[in-house]
Parts: C-alpha cells; structure tokens; sequence
C-alpha cells in the first residue's frame, strides 16, 4: 500500500503549532514564576518529547539547556519507568549523572495522554536559585557533589495532577528560599500542563494517525535539511586546546582539547585529552559537553533549520569518562557550564581557519555567575539569588564584537537594577561598561560590563566564574581582551582581589565589584578605519591613549577628530 502523501501545508501548520505549543509553555512558566532567575531572567527552557522520547519541539530560551534536555528527559523517563506514569502524573529530577547538568537545573516531566493513549511528554528545566549545600544560591568552591545541594534522582512529585505533599516538603526542607522555590516548582507544572492541552488540541483537530504521522515527518525533514548542511561545511579534522583559567582549589589550568572531524559522515567531536576530573568545581556532565558540541554545529547552520531529534542525531561526541568534560560520581558539577562554555570557544577556535568568515574572535565564554543569600531583617525570610553577568563578544569578520551580552549558547536576559533592589537587601551602586577592555583589532571585541553590589545587611556571597587570568583570545592578528576583575570594596577602597571561585561573608556596607572580560579582537588593529576609532574615543569606550597605543590613530580631542597625517606617521613608524 502507498505511502499517503504528506500534505505542505499541513505539515507548516502542525510543525509550527508543535512550536507554539512550547512556547506556550515558556509563557505560562514565565508568568507563574516566583524568582528573579525564571521570571525575568528567563533561565528556563521547555520542549515537547514524543511517545519514544524523541525530542520534536523547543522553545528558544536557553540553548545550554536544549541540547542538555535531549539527553536527561530521555533517561530521567526511561530509569522511572514509562509505565508507571499515568495521566497528570510528573517526574521531577535533576541527577547530575543521570544525564542531568548541575543540580540547580531541575526538570519536570510529565506524559501527555490523549484519552488512554501515551502520546508524548512534555518538560520543563528551571535554575532554581537555592537547591541547598554549602552556600546560598547553591553556588561554590566544593569538592563532591554532596555539598552542592539535594540530588533528587527521578521521583513522581505530581500524581494525578497534585503534589505529593510529603515529598514536595521533603525537597523543600533541603532548600534555603523555600517561597520562591516552592513557586517556581508550582509554575514548572502550570508549564507542563500548559504544552500538554495544547497538544491536546492538535490531536483534536487532526487525529491521533496524523499527529504521529506527521511528527515522523518533522524530524526526517530535519533530519534531510541537516544532512544537507552538513555537506557544506569544510571537510577535514581540525583541533584546538584551551583551558578554564583555574579549578577553585589550585592555580593550576584545567586543560581542555577537542578534535572534530566532519566527512561525509557527519561531524563528530573528540575531547580526549582533556583533563581528568578534578574535586574541584570545574567538571561538566557529558550532557553539558553534548550541549556545547550541539549549539556549536547548529550554530554554523543555516538560522532556520529546525531543532529535533532530527538535527540532535548528527551531533557524535566521544568525551573520555573520568575527564572533565564527562565527569562521574561523586565529582562536584556547579560549575560545569564554565567549562562547557569555554568548549564552546574551543571548538569555533579549531574551525576559525576553515570558516574565517563565520566564526567570530574569543569571547566572554564564562557563565560568571553571581550568587549570595542571607536573612532580610525586613522580612525575617531567608532570601537567595542568583544571576550571570555579561561580558564583551569577540570580534567578527565585518563587524564589531557586542558590548556586555552573553555569550553562545547562553541567553539569560538581564536583572533589573529596580527588580532587584525592590525584592533582595541589596543596592546596585554601579552598573557600566568597562573602558579599555575591548581585544583591539581591525573589529574590536565587545567590552566588559562592571557591576556593584552594596550589601547594608551581612550576606555570603560567591564568585562562580572564570577569566580572571587570561582575556579571550583575539584571531587573525587581534589581540586578546580584558581579564575579569572580582574585588571587595570597603569605605570606598578596594580592599582585596578575588579569585574567580569563591565564597565570603561579607559585612554591612561591603561592596563586590565584578568588572567582566572584553572579547577578542579580529584582525590587526592597525587596520581599523581611524573613524572607529574615533567614534570609540567620542563614546568613552576606550581612552585616547589607547587609542594611539594600540590602533596607531592620533586623536585631537578638543577638536574632536582624528590627526591624519600624525596617525599616519605612527602607523608607518609601527
């Protein structure tokens, strides 16, 4: 019997409803959230799975998660058991060697039923802000994965669309902002149950035959267009080594390499060689790895080419187990996406020669994140937060590096001075981009951002990040950016400097200054038109003397224009 054939509009119409029906999902999480971190920041993601776990449709808020979920929902459902869940049943889980990330990222996964029939999941990942541990916002220096807070391996949380008061209290009883988790878990299933009546829909309006018919269609169409991309990249093996600029523990680099091959194959991603693991918080899960190596090719494809089972199928990675980049128990995570980003950079590093016009210089490629917590003597509640802090772009072949965004696959949104200050005992007493961080070059890097907290109660508070020893790198004769500042500032003085990954108690009046790298130049910085360079100095974005030290370009600043025939002469002279 023929194949009936596949209906074009149809096919538009369901693949974009599948679509929607996530997005609608991000919406209702989104606007059910307590916390700082999911309602504003946006450090969420949610995605539609089919009955055989195949991953059909996303929404974009968070691609670290994305290519981290294909692998975790899939596990988390499988360990569980698909048949003990039943309709408004939901699994909760965030087990880092589960095909989990760091423990803060917590799941919710709950099946869609149409009638008696299993049709899919739907699912939904959330950073919550406190998951216990050694520190408020769950954020540290720790040695193993016990101190970084609950490991809740997959429990059914929602039986027939209700909490299960015992353990929901049993979870909350590990966590330091009780409230605001507590709501966001509540809004995490408002999100599931959200996707789960839209797909409802769908199946209403086209029947269960074609609903699966056509969702065998979305990912092969996916599947035939990535195939196609991938017979336009550059064939060859390419490899590239880096390092996160320290472990938390010792000064030491924690050393990373990748090897990607792309044939007719496909492409496929090599880490051997990095690191072993360290008892330190530097090690990524293989779904962090996997995320990284799965933004970096769809990156480099065309922008929209769909995500799926169809794509996710092509991305090969062997990450060595016991390596950094594929850690095992009991081998601490919470700062894991520090070092999945930095593979992100790697890995553009390694293609930068073949595909110099699509790959842009080093860049931020930290999360960097900020995370503190104490008692707020207004309320008497225990309060945590947490967020990321931008830094600078690199530089691209046409166009400069953006100033003070995140970086790759990492897209959280940034928190308000006014939110935050109206919500956590905190001030915000400086907020700007830094000057003279950019990586000079033909197309200067983004620059850096600063951001300072005053603290009128005492607080602990960590710094989670990297760069504080090595700037970005620059490419094709640029050079590289800033390195990250960390400091205590106190009566006004800067008091003392610190390392990247680290917990202090602060007192009354402390301030934590973060001044974040600059990207990567791209080209030599000789080569910059001298108008740019101008309209840098014009801006306050770099000073004059680097301008004249590092571009060549001479500006008269009273009369605000360049000195051609000087800038001329230096640039000879250099």
């Amino acid at each position: 019997m023929a194949k009936a054939a596949i209906d074009p509009i149809k096919f538009e119409v369901i693949r974009n409803a599948l679509t929607q029906a996530a997005e609608e999902m991000a919406i209702a999480l989104r606007r059910s959230a307590y916390s700082t971190n999911v309602k504003t920041r946006q450090d969420f993601s949610c995605a539609f799975f089919d009955k055989n776990l195949r991953s059909v449709a996303q929404a974009f808020t968070q691609p670290v998660h994305l290519g981290s979920f294909v692998r975790h929902v899939p596990i988390a459902v499988q360990r569980y058991g698909p048949e003990n869940l039943g309709p408004g049943d939901m699994i909760l889980s965030n087990d880092p060697y589960g095909g989990g990330v760091h423990l803060n990222d917590i799941s919710l996964i709950g099946p869609v039923y149409w009638g008696d029939e299993l049709v899919g999941y739907t699912a939904c990942l959330a950073h919550h802000v406190d998951v216990g541990g050694g520190a408020p916002a769950s954020v540290g220096a720790f040695r193993e994965v016990f101190q970084e807070g609950i490991i809740i391996p997959p429990i059914k949380l929602v039986a027939k669309g209700e909490f299960d008061d015992d353990l929901f209290r049993l979870v909350l009883a590990q966590i330091r902002s009780k409230r605001e988790t507590a709501g966001d878990f509540r809004a995490q299933m408002a999100s599931n149950r959200t996707g789960a009546l839209r797909i409802n829909e769908i199946i209403e309006r086209y029947g269960l035959g074609e609903f699966d018919r056509y969702i065998d269609e979305i990912i092969e169409y996916t599947d035939r267009r990535t195939r196609a991309e991938v017979a336009r990249l550059p064939k060859g093996v390419f490899s590239a080594k880096g390092f996160v600029d320290n472990d938390g523990f010792t000064n030491d680099v924690v050393k990373l390499e990748v090897k990607i091959t792309i044939d007719d194959d496909g492409v496929r991603f090599d880490t051997t060689g990095s690191d072993l693991q360290r008892r330190a918080p530097v090690n990524s899960t293989f779904a962090q790895t996997f995320s990284a190596c799965a933004y970096a090719l769809r990156a480099l494809m065309d922008k929209d080419l769909p995500v799926n089972d169809g794509f996710y199928r092509y991305v090969h990675v062997n990450a060595p187990e016991g390596t950094v980049t594929n850690c095992v128990h009991p081998a601490p995570v919470v700062g894991g996406w520090e070092t999945h980003v930095r593979l992100n950079d790697l890995i553009f590093e390694a293609l930068a020669p073949a595909m110099p016009d699509a790959i842009c210089a080093g860049t931020k490629a930290m999360q960097c994140h900020s995370g503190f917590g104490g008692e707020n003597h207004e309320t008497g509640e225990y309060y945590c937060f947490l967020e990321t802090i931008a830094g600078g772009y690199g530089g691209r072949s046409t166009s400069d590096g953006p100033d003070a965004v995140q970086t790759h696959g990492q897209n959280t949104e940034n928190a308000p001075i006014e939110e935050t200050e109206s919500n956590y005992p905190v001030r915000i007493t400086r907020y700007e981009l830094v000057a003279d961080s950019e990586g000079p070059g033909e197309f200067r890097g983004g620059l850096g951002l600063r951001r300072d907290y005053m603290f009128p109660e005492e607080a602990t508070f960590t710094v989670l990040a990297d760069r504080d020893k090595f700037g970005p790198r620059g490419l094709f004769g640029g050079d590289p950016g800033s390195t990250s500042v960390y400091a205590i500032i106190k009566d006004g003085e800067e008091e003392q400097r610190l390392s990247s990954k680290t917990t202090v108690q602060l007192q009354p009046g402390d301030v934590i200054s973060y001044r974040t790298s600059g990207g990567g130049g791209y080209g030599e910085p000789f080569k910059r038109d001298p108008q740019r360079v101008l309209a840098d100095v014009l801006q306050d974005k770099i000073s004059v003397e680097r301008a004249r030290e590092h571009y060549g370009v001479e500006i008269d600043i009273d009369a605000q224009l360049v000195d051609e025939s000087r800038t001329r002469d230096h640039r000879v002279d250099k």
